[in-house]
């Protein structure tokens, strides 16, 4: 007899880490995703986050691009660096469009990229995208 309750066809849970300075909108975000049944972990900026990939491989990685410690181009290039299979995952989440930086950045590396203020469905849509690129 199975001791595990779960049907067979049950998708598993995905998991998220957050990146953002933004106390408030991380927040936000982590209780609407938490609400579709992905485990999401915040961190405030990159420094901190890093640790976080160097433990866990995450299934998507939402990033802002302008935080202190590290902002998001540098610590995209570092998970790049050290976990080159997860450079795939991200998406990034700015309010600053118009920066010259920012901009070519996510060219450079052609991003998945949402505009703050961020809408929830265009959020999960980008995370299925991203969770179906890397299916397999």
């Amino acid at each position: 007899m199975s001791t595990d309750p779960r049907p067979q066809n049950e998708i598993e849970i995905k998991s998220i880490l957050l990146v953002d300075d933004d106390a408030e909108l991380a927040d936000t975000l982590k209780e609407l995703l938490e609400s579709r049944n992905f485990v999401v972990a915040v961190q405030p900026n990159g420094a901190a986050a890093l640790r976080e990939v160097q433990a866990i491989d995450y299934d998507v990685i939402v990033c802002d691009m302008l935080m202190p410690k590290m902002a998001g181009d540098l610590f995209y290039l570092a998970v790049k660096k050290i976990k080159p299979e997860l450079a795939a995952r991200f998406i990034f989440v700015t309010g600053h469009a118009d920066n010259p930086k920012v901009e070519a950045f996510l060219k450079s590396i052609d991003a998945l990229v949402l505009f703050k203020p961020v809408l929830t469905e265009e959020l999960v849509r980008m995370i299925s995208l991203v969770l179906q690129r890397n299916a397999g």
